[in-house]
């Protein structure tokens, strides 16, 4: 059972040791049988921390409040997020305290169908938020750790190497040779034959290109890699997305907690007015497989096989930011469909009963909270927050018996029948 993750994967995975007990002999997934037992555990151990809290809490530091506009943003990221999760069948669990970010899926189920779809998830997001065009980086933490050992990287150095060749994103592959041969001691020929490995990049072909290497084929753990990754191309061939990915040898996600296959998304070109410098933001999205974190977690070393994702929502949101300011862009702020107007005085209750009509109805509608607000400040209001429809009453509509409706956008005005205007108001509302 996919589960929306609230938590940083090692509470995650600290939190599953609790929720989890070994599968049953009938049962494809652990969490998928101990789903209830899961929320009972975790509501549970929020409560007793509701209920006794012994902390301040304080708002982090580099954090800052959010405007209207801000919010409007963030939430509608948010949305697209979750909405995204719970179409691939997550279930979430009620966590105020954190944020969402990750998804999950943790169980026992044949190879990589579970990782293809954490990548199907990725493009699906990254998609619906159109940041631009992105890639997906895809490697294996067995290929990397092939890759050190046929190199004549020492298994000692083996995770400090590893975090110098995540640098390559941000340096040149030179800079990253200098850190590891005079930094971290790595004789220049082995850092020389590394660097013939993570300068490679390509689809499947590639993987079938290191199926052949004469060094890299001769280490069982890079073939047990390498023969996944195969498979999973095949999936995201399925799945249409193959052109989104790239294996990357790279790519090494230095957490020693990836035991299998690796990703991460980057932007190909972040939204900014020509001749500006690109945001730098790194990635905003990754993940991988981390088969072994929830036993290091258990006394009884219990194995929950796991992979997920993360969603980078602030970097997200910075970009998203940015580019509205690039472009001039305004936010609405409310979701109000409907402004009631009248340019006339001693209308206010004429005011009321049309707007509980519409709320009544299901239509988001305000108006001014005055007795007798002038015509232009109402229009001008409605022109600055955005919102598309105003229905006036006057003196001369209501000897009519009509509502005249006026869009914001074209300021050409209509009259309907009183008892009409509101469905009159659902149509252009349902046409928009």
């Amino acid at each position: 059972m996919p589960l929306l993750g609230l938590l940083p994967r090692r509470a995650w995975a600290s939190l599953l040791t609790q929720l989890l007990r070994p599968p049953c002999a009938s049962c494809t997934g652990a969490v998928r049988c101990q789903s209830q037992v899961a929320e009972a555990v975790l509501t549970s151990q929020l409560k007793a921390h509701q209920e006794k809290p012994n902390f301040i809490i304080k708002t982090p530091k580099g954090t800052r409040d959010l405007s209207p506009q801000h919010m409007v943003v963030r939430e509608k990221i948010l949305d697209l997020v979750i909405s995204c999760f719970k179409r691939h069948g997550a279930k979430g669990m009620d966590t105020p305290a954190f944020e969402l970010k990750d998804f999950d899926i943790a169980g026992q189920f044949d190879p990589m169908i579970p990782d293809a779809e954490c990548l199907k998830i990725m493009c699906e997001i990254l998609s619906g938020l159109q940041l631009g065009d992105f890639l997906i980086k895809v490697n294996d933490r067995r290929i990397v750790d092939g890759m050190f050992a046929v190199c004549g990287v020492p298994e000692s150095k083996f995770r400090a190497i590893c975090s110098s060749i995540d640098k390559l994103d941000k340096m040149a592959w030179k800079d990253v040779r200098h850190e590891m041969v005079v930094k971290k001691g790595l004789a220049p020929e082995v850092a020389d034959r590394i660097g013939d490995y993570v300068q490679c990049h390509g689809g499947v072909s590639l993987v079938e290109q290191m199926f052949q290497d004469p060094r890299l084929s001769q280490n069982k753990q890079a073939l047990e890699g390498l023969g996944d990754l195969k498979l999973l191309f095949e999936y995201l061939t399925l799945f249409g997305i193959a052109d989104k990915i790239s294996f990357d040898l790279s790519l090494a996600r230095g957490l020693d907690y990836y035991t299998g296959v690796i990703y991460e998304a980057v932007l190909l070109q972040t939204p900014t007015q020509a001749g500006e410098e690109p945001l730098n933001v790194g990635s905003v999205a990754a993940g991988g497989r981390y088969d072994g974190l929830v036993g290091m977690f258990d006394p009884k070393g219990h194995k929950v096989p796991c992979v997920g994702l993360s969603i980078g929502v602030e970097r997200i949101f910075y970009i998203v930011e940015q580019r509205m300011k690039t472009k001039g862009e305004k936010v609405r702020t409310t979701e109000t469909q409907v402004f009631v107007a009248t340019p006339q005085k001693n209308f206010l209750q004429e005011r009321l009963k049309l707007i509980a009509e519409l709320w009544d109805s299901g239509i988001k509608a305000e108006m001014l909270y005055k007795n007798n607000p002038k015509l232009l400040t109402q229009l001008h209001y409605c022109e600055s927050t955005g919102i598309p429809l105003v229905v006036i009453i006057g003196e001369q509509e209501l000897k009519e018996g009509v509502i005249k409706i006026r869009s914001v956008a074209s300021r050409e005005e209509v009259a309907i029948k009183r008892e009409n205007f509101v469905a009159e108001i659902q149509k252009r509302l349902s046409e928009s």
